[in-house]
């Protein structure tokens, strides 16, 4: 993969800041898991989240399948911080640099492992357990999800996770070869 060439790309986007790393940075963590399962509404119902995208030993395992990560981050400014449903709709917008980024890696031929933000909101009701995802090719797992300890790699790299104000910080992970 030709790494300036992405990076000239990744400069026409949105994106507030990125990181290329090995995936050997990656900080895997129970407590996150363990956060998902007990406070996150959305554990359970969707093929984006746990238990369906794995146990974290199986998580922690296919995705240090991937030698290289790019960590990539945008921002949304809302009115009020505190209003969850406000905050969620900025999503989109960094769902969608998520979906240019992956493209910008597919035009090199290279097919990474995408986690995003989603815990999946590409359909109005997810097919999990029943059935399976309707949209594969565009569901990416949440980040978390995996057991990754996003704020470990923000701090470690300098990338601001809490920015202040009414700022949204939103990241996605593409793991490759």
């Amino acid at each position: 993969m030709d790494q300036k060439k992405l990076e000239g790309a990744l400069s026409a986007l949105p994106i507030v800041q990125y990181e290329f790393f090995s995936t050997g940075d990656l900080v895997f963590s129970p407590a996150v898991r363990y956060i998902c399962e007990h406070e996150c509404t959305q554990y359970g119902t969707s093929w984006a989240c746990p238990p369906a995208v794995g146990t974290l030993a199986e998580c922690q395992e296919r995705c240090l399948r991937y030698p290289n990560a790019l960590l990539i981050t945008t921002m949304e400014e809302v009115a009020d911080i505190s209003d969850l449903q406000e905050t969620l709709k900025t999503r989109e917008a960094h769902e969608e640099v998520t979906r240019q980024v992956h493209a910008l890696f597919r035009e090199q031929d290279v097919e990474p492992l995408v986690l995003s933000t989603e815990s999946c909101a590409i359909c109005a009701k997810c097919t999990y357990p029943d059935a399976p995802c309707r949209h594969p090719e565009r569901m990416y797992p949440c980040v978390e999800s995996q057991g990754i300890l996003v704020t470990a790699l923000a701090e470690r790299f300098g990338i601001d996770f809490i920015a202040g104000g009414n700022l949204v910080t939103w990241y996605s992970l593409f793991l490759y070869d």
